[in-house]
């Protein structure tokens, strides 16, 4: 049987957007993931991987968005597959997009491909009665094979904030919500990338956005890249975890904010990196960033 993409079709909601009218970002990682569950639960080609649906953890995540996606009537298509199985973890890859068969341009000819995110993801089989990673059996790989494909690899580890830097991160307290915990008792992971988001718009408040940059000016900044190291679970417990983030670079047209959830020892629960571009929302294109904004972000680099 020759290797094939698998194909979700994802209903769109209202509540996806963000206030510029796009999927906020945190949906598309929401997206991945019901498209993972449709490929390895109910369309798996043969037998015995069906504990891959949902009996995975999440090791890592890598998400780059293309170009902005807005609300529509019709379901957006997600493409995803396998490109690297051994022996105790699989990654997976993944493209949001346009078919050029699902619609048309003015002229009424067929439309070119558009790609909205390419992403990848490493999963690990997990015994949740046992807290514990396991490998891989033959089944779930062939199962898994008949998905494999080439595909991007994931990057290095993220790096961890310097002893010298942790007293200057900016801490948010986390609460986590009894509706972020999945059926195993743990956080989802797309809810780790909504905790990253959340505690940098305190951030941006933190900085003085209201005073020297300008509110707008912070509201016209979109996501490129969100990448995110899953290291130990988030349990519900509202008083015990604080997101830190900081400002790592700042360029031109972007910036580069890191991030860490910490249970309450001080332990790292996960690890973030996050590329944000200052965008024009008339050509919906990245523009140079505003002067007192970068300003702003300069002084907040450890």
């Amino acid at each position: 049987m020759p290797h094939v993409r698998h194909v979700y079709e994802c209903p769109m909601r209202w509540a996806d957007l963000d206030l510029l009218g796009h999927v906020n970002n945190v949906t598309y990682v929401d997206y991945l993931q019901e498209a993972r569950i449709d490929m390895l639960t109910h369309h798996a080609p043969v037998r015995g991987g069906e504990e891959l649906g949902e009996g995975v953890v999440v090791v890592r995540h890598e998400v780059q968005f293309v170009r902005p996606l807005h609300l529509r009537s019709r379901p957006v298509r997600v493409e995803c597959w396998v490109t690297e199985i051994r022996a105790a973890t699989f990654t997976m890859a993944y493209e949001i997009v346009e078919d050029p068969g699902d619609a048309e341009d003015t002229e009424g000819s067929a439309a070119e491909r558009v790609v909205y995110v390419r992403a990848t993801t490493v999963l690990t089989p997990f015994v949740f009665a046992e807290e514990r990673p396991r490998r891989l059996s033959a089944a779930e790989k062939e199962v898994l094979g008949r998905f494999l494909h080439d595909g991007p690899e994931p990057t290095a580890p993220l790096q961890a904030l310097a002893p010298s830097e942790v007293g200057s991160a900016h801490r948010y307290p986390l609460a986590v919500r009894w509706s972020d915990v999945d059926a195993y008792g743990h956080v989802n992971n797309v809810k780790y990338v909504e905790y990253f988001q959340e505690a940098r718009i305190k951030l941006f408040e933190d900085l003085g956005r209201d005073r020297e940059a300008g509110r707008d000016e912070w509201s016209a900044v979109v996501v490129a890249t969100t990448d995110i190291d899953y290291l130990r679970p988030v349990l519900y417990d509202r008083g015990a975890y604080e997101v830190r983030s900081w400002v790592s670079r700042v360029g031109r047209r972007s910036y580069d904010l890191g991030g860490e959830v910490r249970d309450a020892e001080g332990s790292v629960c996960a690890r973030a990196r996050v590329v944000l571009v200052s965008f024009d929302l008339d050509t919906e294109r990245s523009a140079p960033m505003p002067a007192p904004m970068r300003t702003v972000l300069e002084r907040a680099v450890p």
